[in-house]
């Protein structure tokens, strides 16, 4: 790892795990804890500079090697929309995450994925991530998605602006107890 990255993730995890430890908390792990996937938008459009700003957190994602198999496409054509995703609400948009054929694509698209996700909740956007459309996309849409040769579409993420008519708490599905999923040896 290159000593600048090498310091970045040491202090992103620093920064990160402060408020685990019981000190202060702060933006980052407030938006990650207080974050839900969204079902419920409305027809505001999403910025091109928030467009932009989610796009390049995903670009600092880390990858294996730092080869970075990732190539984005962001969806805002009413029709592909529709095509894609019959029921999405107007001025919403899709971005599909594409991987490089190869070893860690996938992996590396899914941290893509999750950074970009946090840059959405931090700039106020909701943002669902989608395996669903997948199959579709590489069967039939990648050449009118200009995804490159060599490429596979592995995650579509959907942007909007949140209906805040709709209740977060109950819209949300519960998640498992620490409990549950978490043991120390």
């Amino acid at each position: 790892m290159k000593p600048k990255l090498l310091i970045l993730a040491t202090a992103l995890a620093a920064l990160i795990a402060a408020p685990l430890r019981g000190q202060q908390s702060n933006a980052v792990i407030d938006v990650i804890l207080k974050s839900y996937s969204p079902r419920m938008y409305v027809s505001d459009p999403v910025s091109d500079s928030d467009i932009e700003t989610i796009l390049k957190a995903g670009m600092k994602a880390p990858s294996a090697s730092n080869l970075q198999p990732w190539f984005f496409t962001v969806i805002k054509d009413k029709e592909l929309l529709k095509e894609i995703m019959p029921n999405i609400t107007d001025n919403n948009i899709l971005i599909a995450i594409s991987g490089k054929e190869g070893n860690w694509a996938d992996h590396d698209c899914g941290l893509a994925t999750g950074y970009m996700c946090i840059a959405a909740q931090s700039l106020g956007l909701g943002v669902r991530i989608y395996g669903g459309p997948v199959r579709t996309i590489n069967a039939s849409k990648k050449e009118a998605l200009g995804v490159p040769e060599g490429y596979r579409v592995i995650t579509v993420l959907r942007v909007g602006h949140v209906d805040k008519n709709v209740d977060a708490v109950s819209a949300a599905s519960p998640r498992k107890k620490m409990e549950e999923v978490v043991v120390y040896k």
